[in-house]
């Protein structure tokens, strides 16, 4: 297992604890359309040089498009269900999550994902926001699942509710998105038992905490993958958000300042406050 920072300096690879400064001919395009991305970053490292850990990083892509599969937990099919029941689209979120073909939606272009430690925004039309913690896939240009990051969808929970159809104005905007800190290089993904948690500070205090597991998750994250893939191209590969088990009672909305901490272990803690 490796962990790939991106820098304003470029790419840094943690290996057992030791940080190395990958040569600049390795990008984060050519990772994602090796055959095998695993082996490069590996072979990078004979010309790597050590470095100090990384302090200033940028979200872990470069021309990488940012999707996401939705109602892929029990948690969020019934959040969604109970915010659009008023609209008749409760059953949609219903019959999705039961049938063989899953909700997946554009989510983001590189510019706008925040990085680690930067804002992301709410809608300024939308009263009801929440974030949305999420496993993130990484895949190369053929679909193969080679690592994982942490992602956040933020979510406009009152549009989307309103109806189903104004879905990409709840989720598509400027930095509606985060990704990182790091991109976790393996071949071996989460166990089930692997925790996704969430807090919510707000001047000072946890105004929201929750969590949940991988293996919560419906749907196997391959399968999740290839109906992404499926009559798509992606020459420079893409993220695949998996879904959100984490959902903030209807009574909560985030505010300007509040910070939010995403944590997976390897990956680290995302972090993030809201512009």
């Amino acid at each position: 297992m490796l962990r790939l920072y991106s820098t304003p300096t470029g790419l840094v690879v943690e290996r057992a604890g030791a940080c190395f400064a990958v040569p600049p001919a390795l990008t984060l395009d050519a990772l994602f359309a090796a055959a095998d991305p695993q082996a490069l970053l590996q072979a990078s490292l004979l010309d790597a040089r050590p470095t100090a850990a990384p302090t200033a990083l940028l979200a872990p892509l470069q021309s990488q498009e940012v999707w996401a599969a939705g109602v892929t937990y029990f948690r969020s099919r019934t959040a969604r269900m109970a915010e659009s029941k008023d609209a008749g689209g409760g059953t949609f979120y219903d019959k999705v999550y039961e049938a063989d073909r899953p909700e997946i939606f554009f989510k983001a272009t590189p510019h706008r994902v925040a990085a680690p430690g930067t804002g992301v925004r709410i809608r300024a039309d939308s009263q009801w926001n929440v974030p949305e913690p999420e496993l993130t896939l990484a895949l190369n240009s053929a679909g193969q699942i080679f690592g994982y990051t942490l992602g956040n969808d933020m979510s406009s929970r009152d549009i989307e509710g309103e109806n189903p159809l104004y879905l990409p104005q709840a989720k598509v905007y400027d930095r509606s998105a985060a990704l990182g800190p790091c991109l976790v290089v393996t071949a071996v993904l989460p166990a089930a038992d692997a925790v996704i948690a969430i807090e919510i500070h707000r001047a000072g205090a946890v105004v929201f905490a929750g969590e949940t597991t991988v293996g919560q998750i419906k749907r196997p994250l391959p399968s999740l993958a290839d109906w992404l893939y499926r009559e798509n191209s992606f020459p420079h590969g893409a993220y695949l958000m998996t879904g959100t088990g984490v959902v903030p009672p209807d009574s909560f909305t985030l505010r300007r300042d509040d910070e939010i901490r995403i944590t997976l272990a390897p990956v680290g803690t995302l972090v993030n406050h809201v512009l």
